[in-house]
């Protein structure tokens, strides 16, 4: 992976601290090229690698790295999935077998026949391919290394102790998508723990990691000890504490820890995109 790693949060109006910060995140990009931009100002500065959600504009930011190949081309996309307000939304909407018609794969028939016997036998991991099939078909033709399954998911699997689920995740993107599976956590101890049980090692966690204790479940002393001893790949993210830590207090903070393989920002401007690359650069020369 890439050390440094982009994120969509501020293109659709996610801020932990300032409602405020939300609304005027939401008015500025308004419109996709706005988007686009903000996008090109990280990749001038050379980072290659756009960690999103699969939110229904993520296919116009698709379509525009499609159309402009020479620009983009060590460019990557991690999809994060699912985007779970939209399948509450469907589900409300639509009932869950309304939701799989809807965001059914285009090889119609095929999956027509999985996707119902999925429901009759209550295949919950039939579906979960269906479903990832149809998360993913926004990204054709885009280098998707990494494939992550969202934290709302992967917490929920933790806590019901249905660890294989994730397992069968991580060998269907494998084989399906030469890709591998990620696991967004917001107890990053446990879920290493867990994994390890069943035969992973070496996997790839995204986990909030920072010097304010913010969503590190456990604590940040367990947080610590854990990275001293891990092999897994560790992404760290909401490395500013939401917005409660100094910029540079908490870069030099998340980048003295050991075992940090990457970290994930969201920033809106060009100038804070800029200074956060450069900061993260010079303290992991």
């Amino acid at each position: 992976m890439d050390k440094i790693l982009y994120g969509d949060n501020q293109f659709f109006a996610v801020n932990h601290i300032s409602d405020s910060k939300s609304r005027e995140q939401a008015i500025r990009f308004q419109k996709d090229e706005a988007i686009f931009r903000t996008i090109n100002y990280a990749v001038d500065e050379g980072v290659n690698t756009f960690m999103c959600t699969t939110h229904d504009r993520i296919a116009r930011v698709c379509d525009h790295v499609r159309k402009n190949p020479e620009y983009y081309k060590d460019f990557k996309i991690y999809p994060c999935m699912p985007y779970a307000h939209k399948y509450a939304n469907a589900v409300t909407e639509l009932g869950i077998a309304g939701t799989i018609k809807q965001y059914m794969p285009d090889n119609i028939f095929g999956a027509a026949f999985k996707g119902g016997k999925s429901l009759l036998s209550k295949d919950y991991l039939g579906i979960m391919e269906l479903l990832v099939d149809a998360e993913l078909k926004m990204f054709k033709g885009i280098k998707t290394p990494v494939i992550w399954i969202q934290n709302v998911v992967t917490d929920l699997i933790l806590g019901l102790g249905m660890t294989e689920v994730l397992v069968r995740f991580n060998d269907y993107v494998q084989k399906k998508y030469n890709a591998e599976a990620g696991f967004i956590t917001m107890n990053m101890p446990l879920l290493i723990d867990e994994l390890k049980k069943v035969g992973m090692d070496n996997p790839i966690i995204c986990a909030s990691i920072n010097k304010a204790n913010f969503r590190m479940s456990g604590g940040k002393e367990l947080y610590e000890e854990t990275l001293k001893h891990t092999t897994a790949r560790v992404v760290a993210m909401q490395v500013m504490g939401g917005g409660a830590i100094p910029p540079q207090e908490a870069l030099e903070y998340v980048c003295g820890l050991p075992n940090i393989e990457s970290i994930l920002f969201g920033a809106s401007s060009k100038a804070n995109i800029q200074n956060t690359v450069q900061t993260i650069n010079k303290l992991k020369s």
